[in-house]
Order: structure tokens, then C-alpha cells, then sequence
């Protein structure tokens, strides 16, 4: 028996497997669905979910334009950390779902419903990124995850079961899928089907951000990246917004073949996942990061960073974004780009970014120190003398009392 819910908010959006949750709730609960679709970049028209909503009777219905926020207070502080899941992946798809998390948590207070909904499957990270984020942001939230509930098994099964509420089916839905994609603003994911041999190259029609890298120009883009501590301000010398400038980069990525990833990764339910992702503007935005922090972070912070990286992409990648350890950990993230300030020149060619030339007014780099001529620093070549010996002492002891 179904728990009592009266109002239900569920992350919508407008594809014919959300189409058939919204009615299920209804069907299933008896309860009021309240639909929320959130604008993340995906490239798509929203108002057919809008019109599609309003066909199957829902009376409160939210579409909502996100890009800046997506991209100002997700987006970004995640790249502060230069994070990287497992040596490769940027994280596109897990930094999404906090946000669409939090809209709902706030949707549902301000409309009285006492349950969200998402339409993840029981197998994949997002069921838990999505619940994980609903509990933290409302401790006493009822939330139902219909792939874990309902009877039906196939393709066939959900068909039927539109066919028989009226709810529209495109030509193209009818069949199977070739592979699942999630899109927004800082990448595409695309999954199953035809790309789960991790031995079988994919497809070039499977990729949609991004030309192939042999496809791109012969000659090189060169472009600047201007930095305000630790966030992307400008391209060559024009501010932008947030969701502009990744636009922007997004762009750029596009026409010179950046940012592919094939890749197998370990999800947090336990199995592993092939997938082809492509992430253009944030692979440029990862790589000027870096340069920037090479020129203005202490050695000592940098690598501490570079320590904390992988638990806090962890965190992020797991869906404990709104965890206190990951709040903490985006404290130290922050402190350490006080001085992150300046502008990295880079060449785009081929799939490749290359870091041509970096400057900052704090920069730590000092060419009096660094050059191999007679400089006008203090550092007395001497000294190097004793700073050898004694960090060599334990080598030479163990060597000496173990043979």
C-alpha cells in the first residue's frame, strides 16, 4: 500500500518517461503532482514541457531558466578544487543534480507539497545524488523514486501503459533508444545500448558538443582567459556572466574538437559504467584553472589542494554536495584562491589546449630567483649544500644500519 501523499513535486522533464511517472503518482497516490523543469543548458525548448503538463491536467507548473546559478554557484566552486573523478571525468552530470535538488526542496515548501519525485533509475548514481540532497536540504521530505516502485519491466511495458492514459508518444519513442544522454551546460553524457563494450570505439553521430578532433581546424585558436580569484571573468579582455563565459568556452571547445572522454568508471552503487562524455568549455576552463594557480599559489597549498582533490570530487560525484565534510572542504577551496587573479593566453588545436603564457600582478614567480644567470636575488647556491645533506640523512642511515 502506497504511503499517504497529498502534493508531490517531481523534476520534470517533459520526455515521455516523465510523462508516465507524473501519471503514475497520480494514478498510484491519488495525490497532486506539482511539475518542476529546470533549464540547465541542455539546448532544448522547454515549453513543450510546459504545454505537455498542462495537456495531462497539472495546474502548478514551474520552468525555470538556471544557467547562471548552475553555473556561478555549482559550476565554478567545483572547479576552484580543479576537480577530477578517477583521473579523468569533470563531473557534468553529478554537479547538476544538487540544484535541481534544492528547486524542488524550495518548490515544494512554497507550494505545500509534502513529497518530491525523480525519475532515475534503480541502477544508476543519480537516485542517490538526488535523495541524498532532498534529505539534507529537508530532513522530513517524502520522496518517491518510481523505478524502485513500480511493475513495469520493459520498454513495451511503459508504452503500453502510455497508450492507455493518453499520453502522446513520438515516433521515435516507440522503439528502444541506441543510448541514453544527459546534457547541460558543462557537458553531455552519453550511455548504454550500443556503447557498453568498452572495447567498441563510439560512433562519431554518438558525440553532439564536440567535432571530431581530426575534423578541426589546421590552424590553432588562440585565446585569453582572464581569472578573478579563481573564477573565469573574461575571454580575451571582454567580461562575461558566468553562463555566458562557459558558453562562450563551450563554443570554442566545439570548433577545435576539445573535451571527448571515453571513459569506465566506478559508480557509487557498485558496478562499472562505460561512457562517452564531452565537457568543451570546462576541459578549456580545467586546463586555465591550473595554469593560473601554477603562477600564484604557494607549493605548499597547491599540493595540499591536489591531496584534498579526489576525496572532495568523491564527495561531489557520491552526492554529498550538501555535506558538511564537502562545505569545509569548499572553505579551504576558497580561502586558497584569494590571490588566484591574472590571465592564461591559450592555443586550441586539435583536441588539445595548450597553456601558452600565464600572468598575474601576485605572482609568486620570480625570475631573479629562477634563472641560471647572475640574478639579483638572495639565494646562495651554499646553501643547497646542507639542505642535501640533511635531507638525505635518513637515506644514508637506513642504507648504513640495514645494508
Amino acid at each position: 500500500m502506497a504511503d499517504q501523499i497529498n502534493k508531490v513535486v517531481l523534476a520534470y522533464s517533459g520526455g515521455l518517461d516523465t510523462s508516465i511517472i507524473l501519471k503514475w503518482l497520480q494514478d498510484t497516490y491519488r495525490c497532486e503532482v506539482v511539475t518542476f523543469t529546470a533549464d540547465l543548458g541542455q539546448g532544448e525548448d522547454l515549453e513543450p514541457a510546459r504545454k505537455k503538463a498542462e495537456m495531462l491536467g497539472i495546474k502548478e507548473i514551474f520552468v525555470e531558466d538556471l544557467r547562471e546559478e548552475f553555473t556561478r554557484d555549482f559550476v565554478f566552486p567545483m572547479f576552484r578544487a580543479n576537480t577530477v573523478y578517477e583521473g579523468t571525468y569533470l563531473l557534468g552530470t553529478s554537479i547538476a543534480r544538487p540544484l535541481i535538488a534544492k528547486r524542488q526542496i524550495e518548490i515544494a515548501k512554497q507550494t505545500g507539497a509534502d513529497a518530491v519525485a525523480h525519475g532515475a533509475t534503480g541502477k544508476g548514481n543519480d537516485q542517490v545524488r538526488f535523495e541524498l540532497a532532498y534529505y539534507a536540504l529537508n530532513p522530513h521530505i517524502k520522496i518517491i523514486a518510481p523505478w524502485r516502485e513500480w511493475e513495469f519491466v520493459g520498454r513495451e511495458d511503459l508504452i503500453r501503459y502510455a497508450e492507455s492514459r493518453q499520453i502522446p508518444i513520438a515516433k521515435d519513442k516507440r522503439g528502444e533508444a541506441p543510448f541514453s544522454v544527459d546534457a547541460n551546460l558543462l557537458h553531455a553524457s552519453s550511455e548504454g545500448k550500443i556503447i557498453e563494450d568498452p572495447w567498441v570505439e563510439g560512433a562519431e553521430f554518438i558525440y553532439s558538443r564536440t567535432i571530431a578532433p581530426e575534423d578541426a581546424p589546421d590552424k590553432p585558436t588562440y585565446i585569453e582567459v582572464g581569472f578573478e580569484h579563481g573564477d573565469p571573468v573574461s575571454i580575451d579582455g571582454e567580461a562575461m556572466s558566468p553562463a555566458t563565459l562557459l558558453t562562450a568556452l563551450n563554443t570554442l571547445g566545439h570548433d577545435n574538437g576539445i573535451g571527448r572522454l571515453d571513459l569506465v568508471e566506478n559508480r557509487f552503487v557498485g558496478m562499472k559504467n562505460r561512457g562517452l562524455y564531452e565537457t568543451p568549455g570546462g576541459t578549456i576552463m580545467h586546463v586555465a584553472h591550473r595554469a593560473m594557480e601554477s603562477l600564484t599559489l604557494d607549493r605548499g597549498m597547491a599540493h595540499l589542494k591536489d591531496e584534498l582533490m579526489p576525496r572532495y570530487a568523491e564527495l561531489i560525484y557520491n552526492g554529498f554536495w550538501y555535506s558538511p565534510e564537502r562545505e569545509m572542504l569548499q572553505a579551504a577551496i576558497d580561502h586558497s584562491q584569494r590571490h588566484v587573479t591574472g590571465t592564461v593566453r591559450l592555443k586550441l588545436y586539435k583536441g588539445n589546449t595548450i597553456v601558452v603564457g600565464r600572468k598575474a600582478d601576485k605572482s609568486l614567480y620570480s625570475a631573479d630567483y629562477v634563472t641560471f644567470e647572475e640574478g639579483q636575488s638572495d639565494y646562495d647556491h651554499a646553501d643547497a649544500h646542507g639542505f642535501i645533506r640533511l635531507n638525505a640523512l635518513r637515506l644514508r642511515l637506513n642504507k648504513m644500519m640495514l645494508g
